[in-house]
């Protein structure tokens, strides 16, 4: 049975990609929690994780004993797996657009992801106000990743009936659903149809019992929420 080790639901956003891939995708898999602790060389979390990957870092998966680490790179070998379940889009080009916008999500919009911890179960509509004015870098983050849905959705959603980034779910939409989780909860502006994508986001099973998830976690993390005292 393949394992995915994972860290808390409510923060962690390259968990959340492969386990959303997995289960949107039907892959069956035991979910192993590496719980946030303090990361220091003794604690749980490194107990747990260390054994596994160089960096003892989630996710990693366990496929009877082939270990890969890394979001991106579990992914690819579960494209790689799984060709039937068709989880990158099947034309060559699109392919190869799907997987360089992944890899900008990899590299990328660092300003958005330091400003705008995930937090699923957090309202940060004023804190996300804040950062809206104060944080031009944010803002153009924002921009850059509504061009691209924008672009993405007039050119695959409305041919297709579920309406996801290259007409059906693929990877990329797995992996920008943490985005959608940090623009929902921090409240950024986006156009109607970028808030409509996100609410069919929101809606997948495979996301709603990601939040489900960390909803029921009602853990509280000091390092993980420097912009509040407490739960």
């Amino acid at each position: 049975m393949r394992k995915l080790y994972i860290g808390n639901k409510n923060y962690s956003s390259w968990s959340m990609r492969p386990w959303v891939l997995m289960k949107q995708a039907g892959i069956d898999f035991e979910e192993v929690m590496a719980r946030f602790d303090s990361f220091a060389p003794d604690s749980q979390f490194k107990r747990i994780m260390g054994p596994l990957t160089a960096l003892a870092q989630v996710p990693a998966l366990d496929d009877d004993g082939l270990v890969v680490s890394d979001s991106l790179a579990i992914a690819e070998y579960l494209a790689e797996t799984f060709p039937e379940r068709q989880l990158w889009p099947q034309d060559k080009a699109q392919r190869a657009h799907a997987r360089s916008l992944c890899a900008e999500m990899h590299a990328g919009f660092r300003a958005l992801r330091s400003a705008c911890g995930m937090n699923i179960e957090a309202d940060l509509r004023p804190q996300g106000q804040l950062i809206w004015r104060d944080n031009a870098p944010v803002r153009a983050d924002v921009a850059r990743i509504v061009s691209m849905w924008e672009g993405l959705l007039a050119a695959h959603a409305a041919s297709h009936a579920d309406k996801m980034l290259f007409g059906p779910f693929t990877i990329v939409d797995a992996y920008y659903a943490p985005v959608v989780m940090r623009l929902t909860r921090f409240g950024l502006p986006v156009p109607p149809a970028i808030a409509a994508y996100m609410e069919r986001v929101q809606a997948l099973p495979g996301v709603r019992a990601w939040i489900d998830g960390a909803l029921a976690e009602r853990d509280f993390r000091e390092f993980q929420e420097p912009y509040r005292l407490s739960r």
